[in-house]
């Protein structure tokens, strides 16, 4: 276990703040001084700004004390179940960097932007390659952002045919949470299918939801409970009789990606998360890219500008430079797609992502990709049976890249929630799995290891989950109170979630004297203090805005 005891929370740049002082000297001012009134006269301005005040090193102190209270793949096992959080190699970062890249404006013209658009005309064929599919857009700048265009797609095709009382969209009750918003942000009314006992899209359910207004189904494969959808062929071929199309969240393709295609499975549209499956840093809200290929039926209406192959050149280089640049042989934005749904991103999407993920993918090469699966799924299935023991497997199966666990046993027998596990599992010095997704698993717990990790800490994890597994048959007040060795403990999260104290203000004077008021409890110490604003007032009893440790 890791020794975090020592950790307490890192006050804020206002607590520290001392008059006067200064983290930086400027020059004397060598044009006429005239004061902001007279420089934006009638504007409403403050006669005071609260600015904390502080010195260089406190300024750099408090921010590296905060990085250090992240979590990163770097750090350690992010274990974080359909977020496929695994080591990102810094020969991307190394490439990512380089000048000609870094510090290429995107407005640059297609002459001078040759290696770049290299790079994307390249991914563009890679991806369709892999997915199994007949071209690809790189624009979309998310998962969801893919899923959006999958059916814009999808609505321009039956539009386009003259069928446009199709408006709907099936979604397995399993799906990820965007596949619903998606639909809906297009336009598309949502029915749900259930699935059957074994974690699959239940064939009968969909039957029964077929008909004339259906202009597509969402799919995931594997699933979101970490399952292959076996039947795949079956439940293609029943939506393309009755007129839809199919489209696959990619967002588990790192269980499939050079073992399995998902245009030769029947999907007609997909898209990938390249920060995800081609490792490119995520998490925090970003970034992202969300590539979507599909097949020849669709590619009429593909977003603008698509990267175009240079034509046969009589040029020495196989890139034509210099006074030819830009003309037969070069690489080139073309714009000339006349049913286009339009353009769906600024410039050509996320290009460094993209640029990460092809480093990556040029890495491994097209034989060794199908490692990438293959080691995925292997250790999902070793944690599956190292801990099925411990923990009830929701679907008793060989899974694929994640496995998923119910909590529901240790909730019911001894009280602990899988809320209250996950928070126990940051006590061990790992990031939490994701909890409680999908719906349809009661307290669950969903482990996506990656392939990326070391037998060495795979098995110490597992013996962190076993170490849980017995604590909360022996001892469960320690895994209702986690965790106890990080920087914040335990909050109350009801408190938190319905009176949300998320600002800052100067405490009042009758408050001043409180402002070093250290009272201990046992091993407690709470620091009380009114820094709130009307919005973040409290009934008394409620513990302040200030930290508690």
């Amino acid at each position: 276990m890791i020794d975090l005891s020592t950790k307490t929370p890192e006050p804020l740049l206002f607590e520290i703040s001392r008059p006067g002082r200064l983290g930086v000297e400027l020059p004397d001012c060598d044009v006429p001084v005239k004061s902001i009134a007279d420089l934006l006269p009638g504007a409403s301005l403050r006669k005071n700004l609260d600015w904390p005040e502080l010195s260089e090193p406190e300024v750099i102190r408090h921010f590296t004390h905060l990085s250090q209270d992240n979590y990163s793949i770097d750090s350690g096992f992010y274990p974080l179940g359909s977020c496929t959080m695994k080591y990102n190699p810094k020969i991307n970062e190394e490439v990512a960097r380089m000048s000609g890249f870094a510090r290429l404006h995107p407005s640059t013209p297609d002459k001078h932007a040759q290696g770049a658009l290299e790079v994307l005309y390249n991914m563009q064929e890679i991806l369709t390659e892999i997915s199994g599919m007949d071209a690809t857009s790189l624009q979309p700048a998310a998962g969801a952002h893919g899923e959006l265009l999958g059916l814009m797609l999808i609505r321009a095709y039956h539009h386009d045919r003259g069928d446009e009382k199709r408006d709907t969209i099936i979604v397995p009750e399993s799906a990820h949470g965007t596949n619903p918003a998606s639909a809906a942000r297009c336009g598309y009314k949502t029915v749900s299918i259930k699935s059957d006992t074994r974690g699959r899209t239940d064939i009968a359910s969909l039957k029964a939801v077929l008909n004339d207004r259906v202009a597509g189904l969402m799919l995931t494969n594997p699933n979101t409970v970490g399952l292959f959808e076996d039947e795949i062929k079956t439940l293609c071929d029943l939506i393309h009789e009755a007129g839809g199309l199919v489209y696959c969240d990619g967002a588990n393709m790192n269980a499939l990606v050079g073992r399995a295609r998902p245009g030769d499975m029947g999907f007609d549209v997909m898209h990938f998360n390249l920060h995800k499956t081609f490792s490119s840093p995520h998490g925090g809200g970003g970034p992202g890219s969300g590539p979507v290929s599909v097949k020849a039926s669709l590619i009429p209406y593909l977003p603008v500008p698509m990267v175009t192959k240079p034509v046969a050149s009589t040029s020495p280089s196989p890139i034509p430079m210099g006074e030819g640049a830009g003309g037969e042989g070069s690489y080139r934005l073309n714009f000339d797609i006349p049913k286009t749904v339009g353009r769906i991103h600024g410039y050509y999407g996320q290009f460094m992502c993209i640029l990460r993920s092809y480093v990556y993918i040029m890495y491994y090469g097209k034989e060794r990709l199908r490692d990438i699966a293959d080691n995925a799924v292997l250790n999902a299935n070793y944690i599956r049976a190292s801990l099925q023991n411990d923990f009830d497997v929701a679907y008793n199966d060989i899974c694929m890249h994640e496995i998923i666990f119910s909590a529901k046993r240790q909730q019911c027998d001894y009280g602990v929630k899988a809320l209250e596990i996950a928070k126990r599992i940051m006590d061990f010095g790992y990031h939490p799995p994701t909890i409680y997704f999908p719906l349809i698993v009661p307290e669950a717990l969903m482990i996506e290891p990656t392939e990326t990790e070391s037998l060495e800490t795979i098995d110490a994890f597992i013996g962190a989950m076993k170490q849980i597994a017995r604590d909360c048959e022996e001892n469960p007040e320690i895994v209702r109170s986690a965790p106890h060795y990080t920087s914040v403990r335990k909050l109350d999260e009801a408190t938190a979630a319905r009176q949300p104290c998320l600002c800052w203000t100067p405490p009042s004077p009758e408050d001043e004297d409180l402002e070093a008021a250290l009272v201990v409890h046992g091993n407690d110490l709470t620091v009380s203090v009114a820094t709130r604003d009307e919005g973040c007032r409290r009934e008394p009893g409620v513990q302040s805005c200030r930290r508690t440790r």
